[in-house]
């Protein structure tokens, strides 16, 4: 089963700001830059929003006024604030109702003037055919190949996914996929450690399969917070491999972490462990059945394969019923579950 995720950050950019290098504290950066962006300065403004947006140098986490910091500066025509004013429009935040249709007109004009953010996100809206635009992959390809040139991690990440399955016009090329994953992997990005962990376990990209490098890379991604990273480090306690031992009481964690970010994946592993009372966790079928269903419910064939054989034996709180269970098993068995595709062998031959 495949366990890539690419998760697309929407990239906040870091502006260089003339002259805060110089103080000597955060409280003298932040009075610096108020005083700046009071007189209009739309660098300040928007590098004032980012502090307020991250609750950096010992400000609070304030959306509305990192809103409102992004607009004047984005009204003066700065690229990265544009960008970022896109992306709170996209999230609808900072008491801004959701807007797809003026996140794409800010992330365009960002991208015109050659913001690598701004490009990546434009290249997300083709990609997904948002904000009103068809889906289009070879813009998006483009557009994502621009920022990665300017080293874009994100982007990277995008546009190897993007040689990897042949998108967007591209021939097909795990070998530029690996460079492009290595190159947003040495940046520390957790998307990339994930592809490229991926890569090592199975061979690909001219990179000799290596269980080592890819649990640690796998490793990283998951202390990170990469929910597809952590239930794949998660398979490699329960099996034992990459030089890890057999833990499966590691891999409970990991699955658990996994599961409570909605990862359908690591809701239906966790099932499993309740159900046959693996990793200390006590054997509890409606624990299992709930997980099912989470996972069931967001199209995860092992969780419509395994709900599927609840509702055929009545376990987990569930009725008997067929019937379900026939429905669960072909949805799974069109994905080529073999468990559920065994399960229509006995209720539908």
């Amino acid at each position: 089963m495949r366990r890539i995720l690419l998760a697309l950050a929407l990239g906040l950019t870091v502006m260089a700001l003339p002259g805060v290098a110089f103080a000597v504290s955060d409280e003298e950066t932040v009075r610096l830059l108020r005083h700046n962006a009071d007189r209009g300065d739309a660098n300040a403004q928007a590098r004032l929003g980012y502090l307020y947006e991250t609750g950096s140098s010992g400000l609070a986490k304030d959306d509305r006024e990192a809103a409102r910091l992004y607009r004047l500066a984005a009204d003066q025509g700065h690229a990265g604030a544009r960008n970022n004013l896109g992306a709170f429009y996209k999230d609808g935040r900072g008491g801004l109702a959701k807007d797809d249709r003026e996140a794409l007109r800010l992330f365009r004009l960002s991208s015109d003037q050659g913001n690598a953010f701004g490009q990546l996100n434009l290249g997300v809206f083709y990609r997904d055919g948002r904000g009103g635009l068809a889906k289009d992959d070879q813009q998006a390809a483009r557009l994502f190949k621009l920022a990665a040139d300017q080293g874009n991690p994100d982007a990277r990440v995008d546009l190897g996914y993007f040689y990897e399955t042949g998108r967007g016009g591209l021939a097909k090329d795990d070998r530029e996929a690996a460079r492009l994953f290595k190159l947003a992997a040495d940046q520390g990005n957790a998307g990339a450690r994930l592809a490229l962990g991926y890569f090592y376990e199975t061979g690909r990209g001219d990179l000799a399969k290596d269980d080592r490098e890819a649990a640690r890379l796998y490793k990283l991604a998951a202390d990170q917070g990469n929910a597809v990273a952590q239930v794949s480090l998660g398979v490699f306690y329960e099996n034992g491999r990459g030089g890890l031992p057999k833990d499966d009481r590691e891999a409970a964690r990991l699955y658990q972490r996994a599961a409570d970010q909605g990862n359908a994946t690591g809701q239906a592993s966790l099932g499993v462990f309740y159900e046959t009372g693996r990793g200390g966790l006590p054997k509890d079928d409606r624990e299992a059945a709930r997980l099912y269903q989470r996972a069931a419910d967001q199209g995860n064939a092992a969780g419509q394969a395994y709900l599927g054989m609840f509702y055929e034996q009545g376990r987990g709180g569930l009725p008997k019923d067929e019937s379900e269970a026939v429905r669960l098993f072909k949805l799974a068995a069109d994905q080529g579950n073999a468990y559920a595709q065994a399960g229509l062998k006995r209720l539908a031959p």
